[in-house]
């Protein structure tokens, strides 16, 4: 176990050097920024022996991992706070999302969420929720309405917190992101044409997580699949200790939440 924690803490390292090479001088230069607070969704499909999660590749135009399969997600909107959900996180989910936060609020862990499920509909189309409670009333924003439209209420009970990753510092743009997983049968809708040649991501593809590293990602994106596939391992237990990854000092560090 220790040698796995001290190989991963060698990726983000790695990870650190390459986006410090990439950035250049410019970026050295930058002052440090605030991380946005970030959500990602890993939607699993455990139908079958092998299972897979639902990644997508960015476009080769975007300055923030063009090219590279990611999963879903983005950062938090005002909006996200203020759109009605059904059901609600597992304690155990809240208490490692208010760890290390300086603003700690059931509304953080609720927003954080929300965000997981809307940017994932922006990004893939797909719809997380359920359609047994009708169609939400006064949804936020536009992607929220689309719920509305097809009679889909966002519900967040079926969300598992995994893992939690600052973008090290340097960079003119940084995320905290918490990784989220959801299983495939969570999604209750879609909506066609979000992704394609002109669209963030250029096309959706299930990845076999035991094959991830044939696919272009970067070295924290293959972390958190392991992660992922280690907690199958472990029954998806909620009471799994949670990784927190982010630079201290420097230097690489991988926190339990």
């Amino acid at each position: 176990e220790i040698r796995g924690d001290v190989m991963k803490l060698q990726v983000i390292d790695g990870m650190l050097a390459h986006m410090t090479k990439v950035a250049g001088s410019a970026v050295a230069n930058s002052p440090t920024v605030k991380p946005l607070d970030s959500s990602s969704l890993l939607i699993l499909d455990r139908s079958r022996n092998t299972p897979k999660v639902l990644m997508g590749r960015r476009h080769q135009n975007h300055k923030f991992m063009p090219g590279r399969f990611v999963f879903p997600g983005g950062s938090v909107e005002k909006n996200d706070s203020r759109m009605p959900v059904a059901g609600t996180l597992s304690a155990r989910a809240e208490e490692a999302l208010l760890k290390q936060v300086r603003r700690p609020s059931s509304n953080l862990c609720r927003s954080l969420a929300l965000s997981a499920i809307r940017e994932t509909f922006e990004e893939t189309g797909l719809m997380v929720g359920s359609t047994q409670y009708g169609a939400p009333e006064a949804p936020a924003d536009i992607a929220w309405q689309t719920f509305a439209e097809h009679g889909v209420f966002p519900e967040i009970d079926q969300l598992s917190f995994i893992a939690r990753a600052i973008t090290p510092p340097g960079p003119p743009k940084r995320f905290d992101t918490r990784f989220f997983v959801v299983d495939r049968h969570a999604i209750a809708g879609e909506c066609e044409g979000l992704v394609g040649p002109d669209a963030e991501l250029t096309e959706l593809v299930w990845v076999p997580l035991k094959k991830a590293e044939k696919y272009d990602m970067y070295g924290i994106t293959r972390t958190i699949i392991e992660e992922l596939l280690s907690r199958l391992e472990n029954g998806m237990s909620e009471m799994l200790p949670v990784p927190f990854y982010h630079v201290r000092y420097g230097r690489a560090v991988r926190d339990s939440l």
